[in-house]
């Protein structure tokens, strides 16, 4: 019997995780967002890096958190990437009028190149060969392509980074191209297209 304290929980006491469905069925385990990714802050401090492919069980939203943390000045600062995140995700659900999370989900679903080009041949001659890409790789792709789109729109701008990060957020889950993280994946897909 649950008490009646229990609560399920939200994302900073908001947001919640009930009917979140990924629509990309190789996305489904690199997206989570069941039992222990469940959280109310983005800041587990989870052990994810320690071996290859733990990231993948790392809450997606706190692996958000994680990409914002960089360029030197702003490593390690994660209590100041959880305060971006917060007022991004208020931003989205002014703007779109939707739960945020949801609307993240789609962004990273529709962010992540499906194809990508390698360099095959050693010294001398090497050519572009292209090639599927894995879904975790896709996931981590959006995610940095999104908060990269997000630090250079808001350099030197009077808009602040939350605000930067809640606009790519919103177009990457429209897929419109005004979002620099779908540019990207445009421009990467065309120039594997070209490499086949």
């Amino acid at each position: 019997m649950t008490s009646p304290y229990h609560q399920e929980p939200k994302l900073f006491g908001k947001w919640t995780y009930e009917n979140i469905v990924v629509d990309d069925i190789s996305l489904q385990d690199y997206i989570q967002l069941n039992g222990k990714c469940q959280v109310w802050l983005p800041h587990t401090a989870g052990r994810y890096a320690a071996k290859r492919f733990r990231k993948a069980t790392c809450p997606i939203v706190e692996r958000l958190v994680n990409s914002l943390m960089m360029h030197g000045r702003n490593s390690g600062k994660k209590i100041m990437a959880v305060r971006i995140v917060k007022h991004c995700f208020d931003l989205i659900h002014i703007m779109t009028k939707e739960n945020p999370i949801v609307v993240y989900v789609n962004a990273v679903v529709n962010a992540g190149p499906r194809e990508d080009t390698t360099r095959i041949g050693s010294a001398g001659v090497a050519r572009r060969q292209a090639v599927d890409v894995s879904p975790l790789r896709r996931t981590n792709v959006a995610i940095h392509h999104m908060t990269m789109g997000a630090r250079t729109a808001s350099f030197r701008s009077l808009k602040t980074i939350a605000e930067c990060l809640a606009d790519e957020i919103v177009y990457a889950s429209e897929d419109k191209v005004n979002s620099f993280a779908i540019k990207k994946k445009d421009e990467i897909e065309r120039v594997a297209k070209s490499c086949r």
